[in-house]
C-alpha cells in the first residue's frame, strides 16, 4: 500500500505539522488496529491517517497515533485530503465526505486548498476553582497568579470539535513561549480530565487572531506543531468568551517553538446572533466551524505489509 509523509498548515516542505498518509489498494478493508498502530510508530509521526475509499466521492479515514487510534485529526485530514488531491484521486474545487469516528464531514477542495468541516462544537468544563488552576498552571510550567497578575482573566475550558482538549489561556506570547511541561504530571492529568491534552494559547498578538501551543503526552505527543481540531475548539472558544464573532475568519500561529511555523486558518458560522433571537444561548445555538489549510508531500514509498 502506498504511504506518503506530508507537511501540513504549510505551503513550505519542513514547516507546518508532518503527518502520515497511507492510502489502501482498492477494494482492501483497513489492515489490523495493532497494524495500524506499529505503522504509526514506524513513521514516527503524531498521526497517521489510513484512508478507505468508498466511492468517487466518498472516503473512510482513520486516525492513529504511535500508541493508539483517535477519532479525528485536523493535520491528518488536511494531509490526507491534499495528498488525495495531488494524486489525482480528487477533483479540484469539488466536495467529498470523509467518514470519521468524530462523524461525517464535508471536505472542500477550493483551488488546492482544504477545508474541512469540523464535528458540532461543544464545550463540556470549566476549570474555575484555585487549587485546580494553581495545579493545571503549575503542571505546565507557570505561576498562575503571575498570569492573573498580568492581566488575565479568562478560565481554561475543555471545548471539542472533535477532540475534547483543556483550552487554556496564558497572558503574553512571553509566556507562551515559557511554556515547559512536566509531561508525566500532564499526562496523568489529562487521563483524569479525559482529555486529549492542553492547548494553550494567547491574545497577544496583532499578525493572528491567536498564538498557540498544543501539548498531548496522554498519547505520546509531547508537542504538536499544527492540530486543526483544537484550533477549531479554540474558535468556538473564542466565540463564547467574546473574542470571535460569527462570520469571522481566524488565524491561528502554532509551531513557532518548534521551529516549524503553521499557518491554520478557520471559520465560524452562527445561526442567528444576539440581536437576531429573543433569550439568545451561544451554547444552544447551531454553529458552524471549518478548519484549512495547505499542505505539501515530502516522501512517498511503498509500505509492505
Amino acid at each position: 500500500m502506498k504511504f506518503y509523509i506530508v507537511d501540513a498548515f504549510t505551503e513550505k516542505m519542513f514547516g507546518g505539522n508532518p503527518a502520515g498518509v497511507v492510502i489502501l489498494p482498492e477494494g482492501e478493508d483497513f489492515p489490523s488496529d495493532e497494524l495500524c498502530v506499529q505503522t504509526a510508530a514506524e513513521l514516527r509521526y503524531s498521526e497517521t491517517a489510513f484512508i478507505k475509499q468508498l466511492g468517487e466521492k466518498e472516503f473512510q479515514v482513520r486516525y492513529f497515533t504511535p500508541a493508539a487510534e483517535v477519532d479525528l485529526c485536523g493535520h491528518a485530514t488536511i494531509a490526507a485530503f491534499k495528498t488525495l488531491y495531488l494524486a489525482g484521486i480528487v477533483k479540484d474545487n469539488t466536495t467529498v465526505m470523509n467518514h470519521t469516528l468524530a462523524g461525517d464531514l464535508n471536505i472542500e477542495i477550493k483551488n488546492g486548498f482544504v477545508l474541512m468541516d469540523m464535528a458540532k462544537p461543544v464545550r463540556i468544563f470549566e476549570i474555575s476553582e484555585e487549587d485546580k488552576l494553581k495545579e493545571l498552571y503549575t503542571i505546565m510550567g507557570l505561576d498562575y497568579e503571575k498570569q492573573k497578575k498580568k492581566g488575565l482573566t479568562l478560565t481554561p475550558q475543555a471545548v471539542s470539535t472533535g477532540l475534547l482538549d483543556i483550552i487554556m489561556p496564558v497572558a503574553t506570547l512571553e509566556d507562551l513561549q515559557a511554556i515547559e511541561p512536566d509531561m508525566k504530571a500532564l499526562s496523568d492529568l489529562s487521563a483524569r480530565y479525559e482529555v486529549v491534552g492542553v492547548h494553550a494559547f494567547t491574545t497577544d498578538c496583532n499578525d493572528a487572531t491567536c498564538h498557540t501551543r498544543n501539548f498531548a503526552p496522554l498519547y505520546d505527543i509531547d508537542e504538536e506543531a499544527a492540530t486543526g481540531t483544537s484550533s477549531g475548539a479554540t474558535t468556538y472558544y473564542g466565540y463564547l468568551n467574546g473574542f470571535v464573532k460569527s462570520g469571522d475568519e481566524c488565524k491561528f500561529i502554532q509551531g513557532e517553538k518548534m521551529k516549524r511555523p503553521s499557518a491554520i486558518l478557520s471559520t465560524i458560522e452562527v445561526e442567528c446572533s444576539a440581536d437576531g433571537c429573543e433569550e439568545f444561548d451561544p451554547e444552544k445555538a447551531e454553529c458552524f466551524i471549518k478548519v484549512g489549510g495547505d499542505a505539501v508531500i515530502l516522501a512517498d514509498g511503498e509500505l509492505h505489509i
